[in-house]
């Protein structure tokens, strides 16, 4: 029987078991892959504060090693049920059994993804799902966005700052975005959108310098490239998140597939807590993940002391 299991370890999850552990809770990670999360695919992080040049991968592995240091644990497996009910959560991987007084539930979300040829290749060389994130890197350069709802549009407005031209592919033919949005939108010279078009291919050498686009109304086969003497081509994809609920769809309550929980990251189940991304929330970054994590594991803390 653990105090607490941690359900993730991106930076919520590795906050929060840093957090339970120095608190002395007897404090278990599970993660089926990778340690960092998101990050951990990110080359550079330039938004963390106290932090200059820091690098995701990096981080990810400082940030287990601080948990582990107070005494965390990690195990590497893929839990493929849990049951809620009563004092005691249990998690069952194909291989164990896992029992808790509490659970902090930080499995992330993931961006959807196009699944074109070079997408994988090039992400973080000049592909990306994070304007704040990532947009500085691009300064000067074309930046191409793909998507039409809210994200795209207002993320494409944040890259304006950056970027010789913003130029929106959207394969329909009317954007979704708010009209005040849209208008907002089209008082930036910077930002153009072409309608119709879709992105087939990412193409480079050791960063994304061509995207192969398809009209889907002509069919017409374009190649848009970076001119010469510009920095790389960018494309930031937002067509939408995928949170990692699927382990607690019915369980707990949900809004829009994320987990409903506040700031004080408590669910509607006694002794489970949401952390990160998987969490309704209006910002989703590193250092709102981390915060998440430390609110968590403090709130778990005293429902533990509640039950004695």
């Amino acid at each position: 029987m653990h105090d607490v299991i941690i359900l993730g370890a991106g930076p919520a999850g590795l906050t929060a078991a840093l957090y339970a552990a120095r608190a002395g809770l007897d404090t278990l990670i599970i993660e089926k892959g990778q340690v960092g999360g998101q990050i951990s695919t990110t080359l550079a992080v330039d938004n963390y504060p106290g932090l200059l040049d820091a690098q995701g991968p990096d981080m990810s592995e400082v940030m287990l090693e601080q948990a582990e240091s107070f005494g965390a644990k990690r195990v590497v497996d893929e839990i493929v049920s849990i049951e809620l009910d009563g004092d005691t959560k249990i998690l069952k991987s194909s291989k164990e059994t896992y029992k808790t007084k509490a659970l902090i539930y930080a499995t992330g979300a993931n961006p959807r993804k196009l699944q074109i040829p070079g997408e994988a290749e090039y992400t973080g060389k000049g592909v990306g799902y994070c304007a704040t994130c990532d947009g500085a890197f691009y300064q000067g350069s074309d930046i191409y966005v793909v998507g039409g709802g809210d994200a795209a549009v207002e993320e494409s407005i944040f890259l304006s700052k950056f970027g010789k031209r913003v130029i929106i592919l959207y394969r329909g033919e009317k954007l979704k975005a708010a009209q005040s949005i849209q208008d907002k939108a089209k008082t930036i010279p910077n930002i153009e959108v072409r309608y119709n078009e879709e992105v087939k291919e990412v193409m480079g050498e050791m960063f994304a310098t061509k995207l192969r686009v398809v009209n889907n109304k002509t069919g017409e086969e374009k190649v848009y490239t970076a001119e010469e003497g510009d920095p790389d081509v960018g494309l930031f994809i937002f067509a939408g998140y995928i949170p990692n609920t699927q382990l607690v769809d019915g369980l707990l309550d949900l809004e829009h597939s994320y987990i409903k929980a506040g700031e004080d990251t408590k669910t509607n189940v006694p002794g489970i807590f949401a952390a990160g991304d998987v969490r309704t929330k209006t910002v989703r970054q590193v250092v709102t993940a981390t915060s998440d994590g430390a609110v968590a594991a403090l709130a778990a803390d005293k429902y533990i002391q509640s039950l004695s």
